[in-house]
């Protein structure tokens, strides 16, 4: 479908800078500063205490994917000053991030901390390793990852918390009910088309090994 076509209907689409900053007031000087080249005191802090991270690729045809990575706090290691490893746990096996990073290596990075309202965002250059030495510093269960992500860092900043405050992501009593919102294995019946049931999904998912955790 052409561009045109795709938001057909809607005025005022902005198509430049100059458009766009004639809405958008003018950040702050703090703003603006507060972007960092490295890890200092407060990203390691940051970073040690997260259990949550989300990983942004894209190849060089555009195709953008945005990935979560979850384990206990500490997970991802600062090696130093502007270098991080995020262990690669079993999953899907899709490999959509690892994909794209081998074609355009630039990555965003996202981090979270429940409860705290800020987040830490960094950008940068990354490369897939298998370095057995990195790789046995992250087993869990006696498990090491396959892979390990090393992560140059290039830019990095504490990202404002209107966006927690305004979602009320930390306060369990404005979390909808989403019983009635479908499973995943719900969710890949109906866009795969597959033609089994939930529980023969999840039982094939244990028999492959792709449900295990470590």
């Amino acid at each position: 479908m052409h561009e045109k076509e795709r938001f057909a209907g809607f005025s005022g689409i902005i198509t430049s800078i100059d458009e766009m900053t004639a809405v958008v007031e003018t950040p702050m000087p703090q703003s603006l500063a507060k972007v960092t080249d490295r890890l200092d005191e407060i990203c390691r802090a940051f970073i040690a205490k997260s259990p949550f991270c989300l990983i942004a690729s894209s190849d060089p045809d555009g195709s953008i994917e945005l990935s979560p990575r979850g384990d206990p706090p500490g997970f991802v290691q600062v090696l130093n000053d502007n270098l991080l490893a995020i262990p690669d746990r079993p999953g899907n096996r899709r490999l959509d991030t690892f994909r794209n990073l081998l074609k355009d290596p630039r990555i965003g990075l996202i981090f979270i901390i429940p409860g705290k309202r800020e987040t830490l965002r960094i950008s940068g250059e990354a490369r897939i390793a298998r370095d057995e030495e990195l790789r046995c510093s992250m087993a869990v269960n006696t498990r090491s990852p396959e892979l390990v992500l090393l992560v140059y860092v290039e830019r990095v900043f504490s990202h404002c918390p209107k966006c927690m405050i305004r979602s009320k992501l930390w306060e369990p009593a404005a979390c909808p009910d989403h019983r009635d919102t479908a499973s995943h294995h719900e969710a890949m019946i109906k866009h795969g088309k597959l033609e089994m049931s939930p529980e023969e999904l999840k039982a094939e998912a244990i028999r492959t090994g792709t449900a295990r955790l470590y």
